[in-house]
């Protein structure tokens, strides 16, 4: 029964980590076409609140993960594990740097959707930065590789 629950909450969590993660992915990319300021501040805005839902999500699933682990009597330093355990922190880690970075972008286009709503060179060239794009793309390879090693535990 405590397997069971375990796993619910495990598959529960990793829904809501990799959903919120990519609706947070899609709404940045989504912003990038916005062809005025107000349109992609409304898109970066909508992808605060999922970020907590994310959080919840990564929490739960490393708690009942290792709940899991523990009910099914897995080692803890097996090298799936900590592989799991590195790319969470490289998520932590770079999803910092990344969301300081969308911080800065969604204020920029807040004050030009508010000083005149008109397209700006400056926020083209922060919503297509290349460092923020190559870090939101890491994030997105790390979650794919988390779920892959759930799955498949090598």
């Amino acid at each position: 029964m405590a397997r069971d629950w375990a796993l619910f909450v495990h598959l529960l969590g990793a829904l809501l980590f990799v959903g919120g993660s990519i609706a947070v992915a899609a709404l940045r990319l989504l912003a990038i076409g916005g062809s005025r300021p107000s349109t992609s501040a409304l898109l970066l805005r909508s992808a605060r609140p999922l970020v907590p839902l994310v959080g919840v999500g990564l929490a739960l699933t490393l708690g009942a993960g290792a709940w899991l682990a523990h009910e099914l009597d897995v080692a803890y330093g097996a090298d799936w594990l900590r592989w799991t355990y590195a790319l969470v922190a490289w998520l932590l880690v770079v999803g910092a740097l990344a969301g300081r970075l969308d911080r800065r972008t969604r204020e920029l286009a807040e004050r030009l959707a508010a000083d005149g709503d008109q397209p700006s060179a400056e926020l083209a060239r922060r919503l297509r930065n290349p460092v923020a794009l190559t870090l939101d793309g890491s994030m997105l390879v790390a979650t794919v590789a988390i779920v892959a090693l759930m799955v498949w535990r090598p």
